[in-house]
């Protein structure tokens, strides 16, 4: 799964490069930004997953970053039934298919995530996990 561009915005340059490196180790893409003006500019990144900002920026005006990074229009909350799906997928991704494994993740038991697996049509994704590796 590819993951979105971070925004990380810190005027300190030593911080700002530890915590990109940190991230890309971790297979995020980093958006770096030394200002809030640059960080204003970079919040046009289509796709921007995430922001990370240090709180001692001066002049930093966090009510209105706070308005800046909330949505117009409310984002309508995802279905339980999809929700429930992309968690299990994502379990059984990280277990490489080891059924029992994600079951004691999910906190359900092996026959329950069983049923789910072909309510949800996951077996593809069960096997793959297992042959991945």
């Amino acid at each position: 799964m590819d993951s979105l561009p971070l925004l990380v915005v810190a005027m300190d340059a030593e911080r700002r490069e530890k915590l990109a490196a940190a991230l890309a180790a971790a297979g995020h893409h980093v958006v770096p930004a030394r200002s809030g003006a640059e960080a204003a500019e970079a919040l046009g990144v289509p796709g921007l997953g995430g922001v990370l900002v240090d709180l001692s920026l001066p002049g930093l005006d966090r009510a209105a970053l706070c308005r800046s990074l909330t949505p117009a229009t409310p984002v309508p909350p995802d279905l339980l039934a999809d929700a429930e799906r992309r968690h299990i997928a994502l379990t059984l991704n990280h277990t490489r298919g080891n059924k029992r494994q994600a079951a004691l993740l999910l906190g359900i038991s092996r026959s329950t995530l069983l049923h789910k697996i072909r309510r949800y049509d996951l077996a593809a994704i069960a096997v793959r996990g297992r042959s991945a590796g």
